[in-house]
Formats: C-alpha cells, sequence, structure tokens
C-alpha cells in the first residue's frame, strides 16, 4: 500500500507528497478546486499548520489519504489536542522535520530558528510566512508551501508537491 508504514513507524512506498500550510478554512470545500485535485492524487499529505477549523483537519484525516500535520499559531484547542506542534518524518531514509511554528511570531529568522530546531533532517516543511520557499541552505531542503487560501501576505494561493526519492519540489499556484 502506498504511504503505509513499516515496522518502525517510517512511511514507505511514498512518491508524491503534497505539502499545504495556511489554510485558514473551515472546510476541504474552501479549498480551490485545482488543489482539492491535487490532494486526491498523492500518496501523501502534509499540513504545516493553521487549518483554523476542527473539520477541514478531520476532513484531511478522513480523506483516504495517509496524512501527517503539525498545529499553527491560530489553530483552536480541538486542533492543537490532536496534533503536535512539531513532527519528523521519514521517508525513503529522508528525514523530514515539519513545523508551522506554533509559538508564531514575526516571520524573520522562522528557517534558522527551524534549522537549529531540526538539526540531523534532510528537509525542513514550515508554514507561518505565507510566502513561498524552496531553497536548499546548508545542504537542507526548506520548504514553505505559502498560504493554499492565498491569505494575506501571499500574493497568491499556492501549495508545493515533493518527489521522493528525488527530492524535486514543484509550487503550485492558482
Amino acid at each position: 500500500m502506498i504511504g503505509s508504514l513499516d515496522s518502525k513507524g517510517n512511511l514507505r512506498d511514498v512518491r508524491k507528497a503534497v505539502i499545504i500550510s495556511d489554510t485558514h478554512a473551515s472546510s476541504i470545500e474552501d479549498v480551490p478546486a485545482a488543489f482539492r485535485y491535487v490532494l486526491k492524487n498523492v500518496d501523501l499529505i502534509i499540513h504545516a499548520g493553521d487549518y483554523t477549523s476542527k473539520r477541514l483537519l478531520d476532513e484531511l484525516q478522513g480523506s483516504g489519504i495517509p496524512f501527517r500535520g503539525v498545529y499553527g499559531n491560530m489553530d483552536p484547542r480541538a486542533v492543537r489536542d490532536e496534533l503536535r506542534a512539531e513532527e519528523v518524518l521519514e521517508i525513503q531514509g529522508i528525514k523530514i522535520g515539519v513545523a508551522h511554528p506554533a509559538e508564531g511570531g514575526p516571520p524573520w529568522g522562522i528557517e534558522r530558528r527551524l534549522l537549529s530546531t531540526f538539526r540531523g533532517m534532510n528537509v525542513i516543511i514550515y508554514g507561518h510566512t505565507h510566502t513561498v520557499v524552496n531553497e536548499v541552505k546548508g545542504g537542507i531542503t526548506c520548504i514553505n508551501p505559502g498560504s493554499a487560501m492565498g491569505k494575506f501576505p501571499a500574493p497568491y494561493p499556492s501549495i508545493a508537491i515533493l518527489k521522493f526519492p528525488e527530492l524535486r519540489v514543484e509550487i503550485h499556484r492558482t
């Protein structure tokens, strides 16, 4: 099965993951149709926080696609009770750190803080800034998919696709 777990709890057979963040939506139906299509055609959904509704989290978890996510600074208690502030995933031997970061705060310095938090990772996925990032820093791939809903200050709605094992990142926007 694509996206199933091995004996150590690591994801296996994942070839394509969608990375979504800062949805600030009450339901999956609020997400642009083009992105909903992408969500149905991946092996894994990774959400980097700020769902802002428990319903959206429930819909993603119940989609039938393996799901991993963290909560963000704008998420209600019902979302925070189900998710962690940080997650570490391993896919095909690739270590991935995921955070919003949950404490929020100013956008400057987020990558520096996360690079310190997630030492030894190959990839760091984060949200909060609503700004698309696809850069390699010190050998670590840093990905921020932007805001799936295009919420300010995002100039447009966006998500990212991460392909394994080559770590190819594609940014999709509407």
